[in-house]
């Protein structure tokens, strides 16, 4: 008799188990652990005072607001990041992931909340045509490892790509000609090369508009909905629009924002 009561207990805690959703440990938590680089300005990055700041912050400091939760910050190199999330260290990546079809076979996705474009970054200088991808064709190429722009440079037959930890290190080697051009987002670009003071330039945007999103582990719809709520609601108060004015000057809800050489 004992035995049967221990094994009826042993399969409900399994069936609660499987049927726990990742809103319920969250909210008993009391906080929502996010990945991001901390280094990948304007959405995030340290001010001056080494405060973690910018848009991707922002979004997420209000998302948990409104959940009623608060954010828990772990920067990390971008390589490891997605990951470090499928082994459970985070519940969702604030870093600007393009939602695609390779990436949704392992993580599910929030509503898209960011929209974009591929753009090549130049030398001030440089005279020689790059307008398309195909103009990368053997010419050497820096993007950030692990990145969708590693990716696409990868895909123009005769190009040599190198990879980077992150733009500061690919605008120094463009700066110094180590490099032919890089690629990252449109909307990095422009804040990269002010931050970067070095004789760099915005170049053509290339490639398909990217649709980026909050990933986080599958089978779990109560989250999914908590999280797309959040961010529902934020688009219709103006609060997503006033974040994403304060760092592009423009709705990168809703179309991308691409600055043209």
């Amino acid at each position: 008799m004992k035995k049967w009561i221990a094994l009826v207990a042993l399969a409900c805690l399994s069936a609660h188990s499987l049927a726990a959703d990742l809103i319920d440990t969250v909210r008993q938590r009391g906080t929502l652990r996010v990945a991001l680089e901390g280094t990948y300005p304007p959405f995030s990055f340290k001010d001056p005072k080494q405060q973690l700041t910018g848009f991707d912050v922002d979004v997420v400091r209000e998302i948990a607001r409104r959940m009623k939760v608060k954010p828990e910050f772990t920067t990390t190199e971008w390589s490891g990041m997605l990951a470090g999330l499928q082994a459970g260290k985070f519940d969702i990546v604030a870093n600007q992931v393009g939602i695609t079809d390779v990436r949704k076979q392992t993580f599910d996705f929030s509503q898209p909340y960011t929209y974009s474009s591929a753009q090549l970054i130049l030398r001030k200088n440089e005279t020689r045509r790059f307008a398309t991808l195909a103009d990368l064709k053997g010419k050497k190429v820096g993007v950030g490892q692990g990145s969708n722009y590693a990716e696409m440079a990868k895909s123009v037959a005769g190009a040599e790509v190198k990879t980077y930890p992150g733009a500061p290190e690919y605008l120094q080697d463009l700066a110094t000609g180590r490099i032919d051009a890089a690629l990252n987002d449109s909307l990095l670009i422009p804040f990269a090369i002010r931050e970067s003071h070095l004789p760099v330039k915005a170049g053509g945007a290339v490639g398909n508009v990217a649709v980026m999103g909050f990933p986080f582990a599958k089978n779990n719809p109560g989250f999914k909905a908590a999280i797309d709520k959040a961010l529902t609601d934020m688009k219709a108060d103006g609060s997503f629009r006033r974040i994403s004015m304060k760092w592009f000057g423009s709705d990168v809800s809703r179309a991308p924002a691409v600055t043209k050489p």
